[in-house]
């Protein structure tokens, strides 16, 4: 240890000298610097030399004590304050809070020369976090530096920002960081990329604009800017990989380069060429080709060249081949490389090296979802990883068993997991392993008492650790019951037996979460037990109560256990003692309840009326809107009282008029100068006087302080958007897994690896048959002839536990089918699909998917229509498969020709020049703004068209249903599917009992948007009677500009509920040259997104404008330099992030 520190100290004065104006070759500079290295050199030998932390502690006190002296003389030289910052710094670093140099490490960041400003921009760096006050003190230093010409400045304030920098200020720094994009030097692009990379991470709507930028970066000529690329690209794949699969040919391309070694040898690690940009790739492969065969087919060979020529000996490459083999396992599957990777596995679980087996375990857990036999191959090695002495290597085994439980192994399985959780001290471990356990249990139970015995030992071992939702999901398991109602008596009685024979242990030390279960059972289910009295068990909670280890919020559910028994009994001696001694309880919560309870216990009517007996399910009514309360709301008004104003209402008002700081950040520090008449404090934009130009986000702060409190029509789940509606994917229940008979797999029922098969019995150990019989005992059912049931897949076992369903079936089952066709309208485009509903094979069938033309301009982005595919495209082996890439918006209506994808016999007869009727809108709609006449979809006989229409309080769809034949159609139903974004006004069903031949019918449905969203996808079908009923399926896309009006308004009436308003979002953005006056800016603003002018004085001005029907969104704009301040508030957290979306698209395609 002493040679590390005497090196470190050697290598300091070369460390803090570099790049130092007055140090001379070969380190011997001015006598500043050897005080430097000496100070710091000393201090750490100080250090080094103590033999306990409170003399450590001492000596850390008398250095920030001289410290803080030092760097508060106002006669400390910036180079001394340099040398104090990395004394502080390593203090720091110990563990020991050295604030009082926070503000100083600042100051040396902003008036330092290039070696002083490097280390306070690392000690700001090192000492505070992305949300720390001080951090607005370093953002104007941070922009100048950025501005500077000198490129040690830019890649400092470059780095500091893509480590720490808070959000609010991003708008304030982005334009500057967009332009070190097209820098000439490489370093400067690389570290940009990396400044917007964490921008996306903590704001992404503020670079969703400059995605374009991206691309330009993943093909920028120098590697290291691509490879810093990449990281954006991971994660907005992981987020959407449908909008990027047009990449995958780059990524592939870039992979083959890298693995072919054509990257600079400064890439390379231990003779392997760039390790880490291989992984990273790989990542991405994966993601975009799952699912998707034409995807994946542009992988496969360079997945193939990346595992052969990973074969080096070197971790490194081991991390590689495991990487290889999640994406070859993740993407559309080839058998050449799965068998090229289960070699690979099969390599790793086999090796000595406790590393190599943990990777193959890992992998082995990830791919068994998808080849359950690979687990039989190595069965053996498996049940030996289970005693191997490395914990990790056993947490990882019981992990690949908890992937493979069914309901033939479940009950092994979980034994061994008991046993792991016995011996383990690891408190993750015991978390990890106990929600587990009771998910298997819940799931394969095979009986009531098994079920109960697990759930009890759960409870036992986990102890205290375990997390609040497995006791309450048990307990409403419980409570809620099961579809079999006797099944739910035995469950409840049994429980409640267990319990009491626990309690009968007297000595028995129980964690807290499981003596709460035990109440909260005995006192909803007692009376199940008849041959118990009630008085034995209220004696047995009683003598819990007067337990020292039982903690206060433990005393509370036994007390509410002994008020539910005492409902239903006559009289008890042990209550009246309960309420006797705890009537002096110091505990004022306990007093409580013994005074209810001993007056409840006074009119046992009442006490049974308010604790009936299995009531925890009963619905409650509940009073959302407090109206019992409105006699004394209005009594306080007529008193005088002033109305309730929120919070932030109340701080608006008081910054508008009283003089106080202003907490709101700065604008941008360019270098011509920013019009002083501005910064008054958040005021009114009846004013039009703001503090502040550029802020970030605050929706998240408003939503939480609205008006009033509004419940109704509130939703049961909450997302990042508000509550959202809970989509349960409703799993069918599938035949129990017939068993194997204990040995069947040693026998060669399942692929009989060469390695596996075992000798005759005499030669085996004893030992060797107890790990034979326990691999037939644990991997039952995972034979081909049986039925799997993994974790993570769609079991084919009935489930033993499953509750009873509170909500609607039917609407369910609507819900499940709306979002599957939104999802397969997204990911397929428009293609047509008829599917004749009487066939009698639909399997063997091939359904007629045809892409058409449309008749609307290439141009027009909003009418984007697109058809589903349905879910058997998939299970049709087509030799030409569709492309599962999103299709652009200009390529949807711009290729006139038509791709047959194993047409119908029907469909071949089609004449592809056939002129299609073209409807027009009826008179009384010409008049109001609409778009153009699109087509939806067609057959041989019917073609369907749209047109939007954009009235004042709504969007009218017109759909045209044109008949092509000869011959009229009967019983012409259209029918749109329900959607949680959009909202049909009349009936979502249209009928036409005849269409006459070649004729045009036409029926309009007006739309609201129900929950705002950029754009979404309106599904519907028509379905008409010709030869044989058949049915076409369409989708619409539908964007938030279709349901925009302006919102008219005075500047007084704009200021007043500018104030009301919570949501806020500002943001900037850079002017194009065409725009070159503040009024055109507006201008194209107002017409492009539907705004109301309300009023422009010099530079600012204010719009406003609604969502159908009635949700403001008010913008305030201002110019500075070249750039358009936007500022955005409404009433909905989501409207402002939209429209500011919608801004930035509108100015830059302007």
């Amino acid at each position: 240890m002493s040679d590390v520190v005497e090196r470190t100290l050697s290598a300091l004065p070369g460390l803090l000298g570099q790049h130092d104006p007055g140090a001379g070759p070969g380190g011997a500079g001015g006598p500043g610097r050897v005080s430097a290295s000496s100070r710091l050199g000393s201090l750490i030998r100080s250090i080094t030399a103590l033999t306990s932390k409170h003399e450590e502690e001492k000596l850390i006190q008398q250095e920030l004590t001289s410290l803080k002296a030092t760097v508060s003389a106002p006669t400390t030289t910036l180079r001394l304050m340099k040398e104090c910052m990395v004394r502080l710094i390593y203090c720091e670093m110990l563990g020991y809070e050295s604030s009082f140099g926070y503000i100083h490490a600042i100051k040396l960041a902003q008036q330092g020369n290039l070696l002083e400003k490097r280390v306070g921009y690392l000690a700001v760096s090192l000492f505070l976090h992305e949300n720390h006050e001080l951090l607005l003190l370093l953002v104007n230093t941070v922009v100048k530096d950025l501005q500077s010409t000198n490129l040690v400045e830019v890649c400092m304030a470059l780095t500091v920002v893509s480590q720490i920098f808070p959000r609010e200020m991003i708008p304030a720094v982005l334009p500057l960081i967009e332009d070190k994009l097209q820098h000439s030097k490489e370093i400067i692009r690389r570290k940009a990329v990396q400044a917007l990379y964490k921008f996306y991470l903590i704001a992404p709507n503020q670079v969703q604009h400059i995605h374009d930028k991206f691309r330009k970066a993943l093909c920028d000529r120098d590697a290291g800017v691509m490879a810093a690329s990449l990281h954006i690209y991971l994660q907005m794949i992981k987020e959407n990989s449908s909008g990027y699969k047009d990449l995958t040919g780059s990524f592939v391309t870039i992979l083959k380069q890298v693995v072919g070694g054509k990257l600079s040898a400064d890439f390379n690690y231990h003779s392997v060429p760039a390790p880490w940009l291989q992984i990273q790739l790989l990542r991405i492969l994966g993601l975009l080709g799952k699912d998707d065969p034409r995807t994946s087919e542009l992988m496969y060979d360079v997945l193939d060249e990346s595992l052969r020529r990973a074969e080096i000996n070197h971790n490194i490459t081991y991390a590689i081949l495991f990487e290889c083999v999640q994406t070859i396992y993740t993407i559309y599957p080839k058998s050449e490389l799965l068998e090229k990777a289960a070699k690979c596995i099969g390599k790793f679980v086999l090796s000595p090296k406790i590393n190599l087996k943990y990777l193959g375990l890992k992998a082995l857990t990830y791919v068994i979802q998808q080849d359950p036999n690979l687990a039989l191959q190595h069965q053996m090695t498996i049940i030996e990883c289970l005693d191997h002495p490395d914990p990790i290597i056993k947490r990882e085994t019981l992990e690949l068993l908890y992937r493979i439980t069914n309901g033939q192994n479940v009950i092994v399985i979980v034994q061994k997991m008991l046993d792991y959780l016995k011996e383990s001290k690891d408190e993750y471990a015991i978390i990890n392993l106990v929600g587990k356990i009771a998910e298997l249990a819940e799931k394969y139970a095979p009986n009531n008492e098994w079920f109960i015995q697990t759930m009890n030992a759960v409870f036992s071992v986990g102890g205290d650790v375990v997390h609040s939702d497995i006791p309450n999901n048990f307990l409403r398991l419980l409570a809620e019951g099961f579809d079999d109602g006797e099944e739910d008596l035995q469950l409840r009685m049994y429980a409640v037996q267990s319990y009491l024979a626990l309690l009968e242990e007297e000595d028995k030390l129980y964690p807290q979460k499981f003596l709460q279960v035990m109440s909260w059972v005995l006192g909803e289910y007692f009376s199940l037990v008849t041959d118990v009295d009630p008085e034995v068990i209220l004696t047995k909670l009683h003598s819990l109560l007067k337990k020292t280890f039982v903690t206060s919020e433990t005393k509370t559910w036994i007390m509410a256990a002994v008020t539910k028994i005492a409902s239903h009994t006559s009289c008890s001696k042990t209550v009246d003692e309960l309420v006797q001694e705890l009537s002096s309880s110091l505990d004022t919560c306990l007093r409580q309840y013994a005074f209810e309870l001993k007056h409840l216990c006074e009119d046992k009517a009442l006490m049974k009326s308010l604790l009936p007996f299995d009531a925890s399910c009963t619905d409650l009514v509940v009073d959302a809107s407090l109206s019992f309360l409105d006699g004394f709301v209005a009594e306080g008004l007529a008193h005088g009282a002033a109305p309730y104003k929120p919070h932030h209402q109340r701080q608006e008002e008081k910054l508008s008029q009283e003089k106080a700081l202003n907490f709101e950040p700065y604008g941008l520090s360019f270098a011509s100068s920013v019009s002083s008449s501005g910064v008054t404090g958040r005021q009114s934009p009846t004013g039009l006087s703001f503090g502040s130009d550029t802020s970030g986000n605050s929706a998240e702060t408003g939503h939480k302080e609205t008006n009033t409190l509004k419940l109704e029509g509130v939703r049961k789940l909450w997302g990042k958007e508000g509550y959202l509606p809970k989509k349960e994917t409703k799993t069918g229940k599938g035949k129990e897994p017939q068993a194997v008979p204990c040995g069947s797999l040693l026998a060669g029922q399942v692929g009989e690896p060469p390695a596996l098969q075992p000798d005759p019995a005499a030669s085996l150990s004893e030992e060797d048959k107890e790990k034979q019989q326990l691999a037939s005992t644990l991997f039952v059912g995972l034979g081909s002839s049986a039925g799997v049931s993994l974790m993570g897949k769609p079991d084919t076992a009935t489930q033993k536990f499953k509750r009873k369903s509170k909500i609607n079936e039917t609407q369910q089952l609507s819900e499940e089918a709306s979002d599957l066709q939104n999802s397969a309208a997204s990911d397929f485009g428009p293609l047509l699909d008829t599917v004749p509903i009487n066939m009698e094979d639909s399997e063997g069938s091939m359904h007629t998917r045809l892409r058409k033309a449309s008749p609307c301009s290439s141009d027009n982005v909003e009418d984007n229509l697109a058809f589903e595919t349905p879910q058997s495209l998939r299970k049709s082996m087509l030799d030409d498969r569709l492309s599962a890439n999103r299709l652009s918006q200009s390529s949807l209506f711009a290729d006139s020709n038509i791709e047959i994808f194993q047409p119908s016999p029907s469909a071949q007869c089609e004449s592809a020049s056939e002129t299609p009727l073209v409807p027009s809108l009826p008179e009384e709609l010409e008049e109001l703004p609409h778009s153009e006449v699109v087509g939806l979809c067609q057959s041989d006989a019917l073609a369907l068209h749209l047109c939007k229409v954009w009235t004042d309080d709504s969007l009218l769809l017109i759909v045209f249903v044109s008949n092509k034949t000869t011959s009229a159609l009967c019983a012409v139903n259209l029918v749109f599917e329900e959607t949680e974004h959009f909202q049909i006004l009349e009936s979502a069903t249209s009928q036409f009992p005849v269409i006459e031949a070649q004729s045009v019918e036409h029926c309009q449905k007006g739309m609201r948007m129900n929950k705002v969203c950029t754009q979404a996808i309106l599904s519907g079908s028509v379905g008409y009677q010709s030869e044989m009923e058949t049915r076409l399926e369409f989708s619409v896309t539908l964007s938030l500009m279709d349901f925009i009006r302006p919102m008219e308004m005075t500047t007084e009436d704009f200021g007043k509920l500018w104030l009301s308003l919570s949501n806020d979002v500002k943001q900037n953005i850079k002017m194009s040259s065409c725009q070159d006056s503040f009024s055109a800016a507006l201008d194209t603003l107002q017409q492009k997104l539907k705004l109301h002018r309300v009023d422009i004085i010099g530079n600012e001005g204010i719009l406003a404008c609604q969502l159908l029907p009635s949700v403001p969104c008010l913008l305030h704009c201002r110019t500075h330099s070249g750039m358009l301040a936007l500022w955005f508030r409404s009433p909905c957290a989501a409207l402002p992030d939209g429209l500011l979306y919608q801004c930035q698209r509108v100015m830059e395609e302007s």
